[in-house]
C-alpha cells in the first residue's frame, strides 16, 4: 500500500506544475487587485434609477459550495483549470447573504422559502403563498392568510410577467408567485385529500390558470397536471405515468386559451421545435409545457423536444420586452436541487452552469440602467468538495491522497447524507473500482438516506442594476422582494417614486440623494 503522505507529496508537485506562467509573476496579482479596486470605487456612484424590468434567477438548492463547484466546472468545460473562471453571477457588483430558515424549520424547504423571496413574508415549511398562520396540509387554515407576490404586484402595475422553470410550472418555486396553498404537493386535484377538496381548496395547477389569468409567459414542465385523468400524453403515448391526472375532468390548456382576449395572439407549445419557430413579435401569451413532469436534466435533454433554460429565457424576454411599462420575470434553475437530492453532483452542477448561461443571455438582452437582476438560491445542500485537490483537478475527480484510516481513495465531492452511502464487504466502497465520472454517479455520503437533504446555511444573493446596492449584508430572505419592488416602484412602498411620476425623469434618484443629505425633518 502506497503511503498517503507520498501520494500527497506527488500531488503537491503535480499541482505546482499546473500553475499558469503568468500567475508566477506578482505583478499579475497586483494588477488584478488594482483593477478590482478601481471597479469598486466606481460603485460609489449609485444606480438609483427606477427598474423598468426586474429579473429574478433562482437556483434551487444552489448553495455557496455549489456556486464554487459550478464555477470550476464552467472553466473546465472550456479547457481551463477552472478556479479562476468567472460565472456570470460572479460579475455582479453587489453580493449579500440570505438567511433561509422557515418560520417552523431551521433547515428549510423550497415552498416556505419561495413564499419569503417572492411574497416578502416568511412562512411554514411546505406551504406556498400563505402566511405562517397556515398549517401544512390543513386547507381550513388557508382562507384569510393568503399573501400576494411580486409577480402580482408587477401585474397590478401594468407590467408584463413571466415564469420560466426547469421543474413543473406548478412546483414549489413558481407556485408561490401565483398560488395560495396549504400544501406544495397539491399539484392537481388528484394529489389532494378529499377533506381539502370538500373544504373548497383548489389545486396549484388550477390556481395557475385562474388566480392571475393574464400571465404573459409560462414555460416549464408539468403537462400531465393540466389534463383529465388518464388522457394520453402527446409525447409519451405509451407511458402511463405521463397521462393526465385531473379528477375534475378539466382541460386547463383549453381554459388558459379561453381566458385570452380574441384580438391577442396566444400560443401553446409542447416541444422545442414549435417554440423556436415562434416569432416573439407576434406572440402576446405563451404557454410552453415541455414534459409531463419536471423537465429533463440538461445532460439528458432531447434537443428536438426540450428547449434549454437559456432558450426559454431568450424567448420569454423577447415577448415580455414589448411592454413599454416593463416586465417581471422569474427564472428557476430547479433541477440543481433534484441532482443533489439524488446524490448526482454532475447533474446538479451542469444544471447550475446552464442557469449561469441563461443569466448571461438575459444580461446581453437588457441594460443595467433599467433592469434589476437578482440571482439567489432558496436553500443550500449538504454538498461539499475538498481533500486538498491540486489546481485544475477535475471537479468530479479523486482527492490526491487515500484515506489515512481505511486506506481507500475518495472523490473530492462528497455529501453529508444521501443515497451514495455504500458498504462493500463491511467497508466503504473503493471508488476507484467504479465510474465516478458517470453522469449519474452518486457521490459517497456519510449517512445513508434515500434522498440527500437540504443544508441550513445562508445562501448568496447577487444583484446588479437599479437599487442593487440595497442588497448589501446579511438579510432575512423575505427582504429580497421588498428591494425588488422598491426598485421598480411597485407594491406598497412607492412614496419615493412621486418625483418620477410628476416629471419626465425616469429616476427617483435626486430626491433620494437630497433626503439622504438633509437632517431628519429638514424638508418639513
Amino acid at each position: 500500500m502506497i503511503s498517503p503522505f507520498l501520494v500527497l507529496a506527488i500531488g503537491t508537485c503535480l499541482a505546482s506544475s499546473l500553475v499558469p506562467e503568468k500567475e508566477k509573476d506578482p505583478k499579475y496579482w497586483r494588477d488584478q487587485a488594482q483593477q478590482t479596486l478601481k471597479n469598486a470605487l466606481r460603485l460609489q456612484t449609485l444606480n438609483t434609477n427606477v427598474a423598468k424590468n426586474v429579473i429574478m434567477f433562482l437556483g434551487d438548492g444552489m448553495g455557496v459550495s455549489t456556486v464554487t463547484a459550478a464555477r470550476i466546472l464552467k472553466g473546465q468545460l472550456h479547457h481551463n483549470p477552472g478556479e479562476e473562471t468567472k460565472l456570470e453571477m460572479d460579475k455582479f457588483p453587489y453580493v449579500a447573504l440570505s438567511k433561509t430558515y422557515n418560520t417552523n424549520a431551521q433547515v428549510p424547504d423550497s415552498a416556505g422559502t419561495a413564499t419569503a423571496y417572492l411574497c416578502g413574508v416568511k412562512a411554514n415549511e411546505g406551504t406556498v403563498g400563505v402566511s405562517a398562520a397556515t398549517q401544512r396540509s390543513q386547507c381550513n387554515t388557508t382562507q384569510g392568510n393568503e399573501v400576494t407576490s411580486i409577480l402580482r404586484w408587477a401585474k397590478d402595475a401594468g407590467k408584463s410577467v413571466g415564469i420560466v422553470t426547469t421543474t413543473r410550472v406548478n412546483h414549489a418555486t413558481p407556485s408561490a408567485s401565483y398560488a395560495h396553498s396549504a400544501d406544495r404537493d397539491w399539484y392537481s386535484d388528484n394529489e389532494m385529500p378529499p377533506e381539502a377538496l370538500s373544504q373548497g381548496c383548489k389545486d396549484i395547477a388550477y390556481q395557475l390558470m385562474h388566480n392571475v389569468k393574464d400571465i404573459e409567459v409560462i414555460m416549464g414542465g408539468g403537462r400531465k397536471y393540466m389534463f383529465p385523468k388518464n388522457r394520453t400524453d402527446v409525447e409519451y403515448e405509451l407511458d402511463e405515468k405521463a397521462r393526465g391526472t385531473r379528477l375534475d375532468g378539466l382541460n386547463l390548456v383549453d381554459i388558459w386559451k379561453s381566458f385570452k382576449p380574441k384580438h391577442k395572439h396566444s400560443h401553446y407549445v409542447w416541444n422545442r421545435t414549435d417554440l423556436l419557430a415562434l416569432d416573439p413579435h407576434t406572440v402576446d401569451y405563451l404557454l410552453g409545457l415541455f414534459e409531463p413532469g419536471d423537465m429533463q436534466y440538461e445532460l439528458n435533454r432531447n434537443n428536438v423536444t426540450d428547449p434549454s433554460l437559456s432558450e426559454m429565457v431568450e424567448m420569454a424576454i423577447r415577448i415580455l420586452n414589448k411592454n413599454p411599462k416593463g416586465f417581471f420575470l422569474l427564472v428557476e434553475g430547479g433541477r440543481i436541487d433534484h441532482g443533489h437530492h439524488e446524490g448526482k453532483a454532475k447533474q446538479a452542477l451542469h444544471e447550475a452552469v446552464e442557469m449561469d448561461q441563461a443569466i448571461g443571455q438575459a444580461g446581453a438582452m437588457t441594460s443595467v440602467e433599467d433592469t434589476l437582476t437578482v440571482v439567489t438560491a432558496d436553500h443550500s445542500h449538504v454538498f461539499t468538495f475538498g481533500g486538498y485537490t491540486p489546481r485544475g483537478n477535475s471537479i468530479f475527480g479523486l482527492a490526491p491522497m487515500v484515506s489515512d484510516t481505511d486506506k481507500k481513495p475518495f472523490t473530492a465531492i462528497l455529501y453529508g447524507n444521501g443515497p451514495g452511502y455504500k458498504v462493500v464487504g463491511g467497508e466503504r466502497e473503493n471508488v476507484s473500482m467504479v465510474d465516478y465520472a458517470h453522469n449519474n454517479y452518486q457521490a459517497q455520503s456519510a449517512v445513508p438516506l434515500r434522498h440527500e437533504t437540504h443544508g441550513g446555511e445562508d445562501v448568496a444573493v447577487f444583484a446588479k442594476g437599479p437599487m442593487a446596492h440595497l442588497l448589501h449584508g446579511v438579510h432575512e430572505q423575505n427582504y429580497i422582494p421588498h428591494v425588488m419592488a422598491y426598485a421598480a416602484c411597485i407594491g406598497a412602498n412607492r412614496d419615493h417614486c412621486a418625483s418620477a411620476s410628476s416629471s419626465s425623469s425616469p429616476s427617483p434618484g435626486p430626491l433620494l440623494l437630497l433626503l439622504a443629505l438633509l437632517p431628519l425633518g429638514g424638508l418639513f
